[in-house]
C-alpha cells in the first residue's frame, strides 16, 4: 500500500511536509544579511523590549546550561552568555547555516568566547542528552518548524527536572481594533519594506502569512502541556501581537 504524503503549510500555501524546511531555509538565506536592520524597521525597535522581557522571565543564573534555538543573530544568546558567566554554557543554534554564520560573527565581534558554542541544529530532533539543560528558548522560530509538537517534545526531553522552556513568538492580537490595523501593516507595509530594504518582498509576505498560520495563545499553551510541560503561562505583549509562553519540567 502506498502511504499518503503528509502536507503542511508554508505561509498560506499547502506544501509537502518534507519540502517546508528547504523553503524556510531559502527565506532566511535571502534575508540573513539584512535581518537585524529589518527587525528594527519592522517593529520600530520594539522587538528589543520583547526579547528583554523574555530574558528577564527566563531567570538565568550563573553556571547554567542554556540552549537558544533559532538563535538568528544572537540577541538572546548574547545576554544569556553574560548571565551564565564563565562556569555556564550557552548553545547558540539555528537550522539555517547563513543565519548561524551571521550570528557567530556577531558574537565573536562582541568578544564572547569560552562559554558560548555554536551548532546547526534541527529543533525537531535535538542532539542533546536527556535531562541535560536548564533552559531552552526559541524566539520567533517556532512558527517556521514543520512539526511543532515534535520540537516541543524534544525540548521537554532535553531539559533537566526543574528546567523550563520559553517560546517568544508572534501571536494573535487580543484587542479587536488592533487586529485590522495589524493586518493592514502586515500584508501591505511589510512586503513593500522588504522590497525596498532587503530586495525581497516575497520573504516578508511569507512572514506575515506564517504568523497567521501559527497557533494562537491558548492552542500553543495546550500543545506545550501535551508535550509534558507544567505550570504553563502566557504573557501577551503589545496587545497580543507577540506572546511569551513558558513551561516547566518537573
Amino acid at each position: 500500500m502506498v502511504s499518503k504524503r503528509q502536507s503542511t503549510h508554508f505561509g498560506f500555501r499547502s506544501v509537502d511536509a518534507g519540502e517546508k524546511a528547504g523553503l524556510v531555509r531559502g527565506v532566511f538565506d535571502s534575508v540573513a544579511g539584512k535581518y537585524d536592520v529589518m527587525n528594527d524597521l519592522m517593529s520600530l525597535g520594539i522587538h528589543r523590549l520583547w526579547k528583554r522581557f523574555a530574558i528577564e522571565l527566563a531567570g538565568v543564573r550563573p553556571g547554567q546550561r542554556v540552549l537558544d534555538l533559532a538563535s538568528g543573530t544572537g540577541d538572546l544568546a548574547d545576554r544569556f552568555a553574560d548571565l551564565v558567566g564563565p562556569s555556564g554554557l550557552v548553545l547558540m543554534t539555528d537550522i539555517n547555516a547563513a543565519m548561524l554564520g551571521a550570528g557567530r560573527d556577531r558574537m565573536l565581534d562582541r568578544g564572547h568566547a569560552g562559554n558560548l558554542a555554536f551548532a546547526q541544529v534541527d529543533a525537531e530532533s535535538l542532539p542533546f542528552p536527556d535531562d541535560s539543560l536548564d533552559l531552552i528558548t526559541i524566539a520567533f522560530g517556532l512558527r517556521n518548524v514543520t512539526h511543532k509538537e515534535k520540537a516541543l517534545a524534544s525540548m521537554f526531553r532535553a531539559l533537566k527536572p526543574g528546567g523550563r522552556a520559553l517560546v517568544l513568538e508572534f501571536s494573535k492580537p487580543v484587542i479587536k481594533p488592533l487586529e485590522k490595523l495589524y493586518d493592514l501593516y502586515s500584508f501591505h507595509v511589510l512586503p513593500r519594506m522588504g522590497k525596498l530594504v532587503a530586495k525581497d518582498p516575497d520573504s516578508y509576505r511569507y512572514l506575515a502569512e506564517s504568523i497567521r498560520m501559527h497557533p494562537d495563545q491558548e492552542t500553543l499553551k495546550a500543545m506545550m502541556e501535551a508535550a509534558g510541560f507544567e505550570r504553563c503561562d502566557v504573557h501577551n505583549l503589545t496587545g497580543g501581537i507577540v506572546a511569551v509562553h513558558r513551561g516547566f519540567k518537573f
